[in-house]
């Protein structure tokens, strides 16, 4: 049996004033910072847990909490990747903008479609993300906005290359990402209905924990408050 542990990262500084991030790269609150020594905490309760690899977005708030949890854990000696294909769902013109605003602007069951259904796409930004850390990406690849399941798309390469591989090789391992795309990637290794997905949160710094068979098959799933 292997594991595969899931965080989302804690509070940041847009979580507290409910406004839509994406791609923008926020700091974690002083809570956040609590929360991901917590997560930490519990993870170190984790029964036979023995990671052999970090991975983690490019952006702040995840690698944050991957490095608090990597601390809290004695983890911090783990090889960790940061890949762009981990970030969180890209908002496209939402970022930035206060959620209950939006509602009002656009009307709340347009918002709820675009926060929660599986294909719809949310208005794209103006022009392309011009950010040093994503100069070596190939710029076609590179989103203007989003819906879950394009990030799914580019979200499971990675995890079929480089997580799922390791598991398969009977290597734990450990994920510290964002809400929309650990929802992204649940929705795929549970083969949860589009449906369904509308009704999944993810929690910042709640860990999740998933023991698969040999085949990566879910033998349970835990989560951890």
């Amino acid at each position: 049996m292997v594991k595969l542990v899931l965080v989302r990262h804690g509070e940041s500084v847009a979580n507290a004033a409910n406004v839509y991030t994406g791609w923008n790269d926020v700091p974690l609150t002083e809570k956040g910072e609590e929360q991901a020594r917590n997560a930490g905490k519990l993870i170190n309760k984790i029964s036979n847990f023995n990671p052999t690899h970090i991975h983690t977005s490019v952006l702040s708030r995840a690698i944050t909490t991957a490095n608090i949890v990597a601390d809290v854990c004695d983890f911090l000696y783990l090889p960790i990747t940061k890949t762009w294909r981990l970030n969180e769902r890209h908002y496209g013109a939402l970022r930035g903008l206060n959620k209950n605003i939006s509602r009002k602007v656009f009307g709340a069951e347009q918002v709820l479609e675009w926060r929660r259904g599986f294909d719809s796409v949310p208005p794209k930004q103006g022009s392309p993300i011009i950010d040093r850390r994503y100069r070596f990406c190939d710029q076609h690849l590179m989103p203007r906005a989003e819906s879950l399941h394009q990030t799914q798309l580019r979200l499971m390469p990675y995890y079929y290359d480089e997580v799922a591989s390791r598991m398969l090789m009977g290597e734990d391992q450990l994920i510290v990402a964002h809400g929309s795309s650990l929802r992204a990637l649940i929705k795929k290794i549970e083969n949860t209905s589009d449906h369904d997905i509308v009704k999944l949160e993810v929690p910042n710094a709640q860990p999740i924990i998933y023991t698969m068979d040999d085949h990566l098959n879910i033998i349970n799933k835990e989560i951890l408050k």
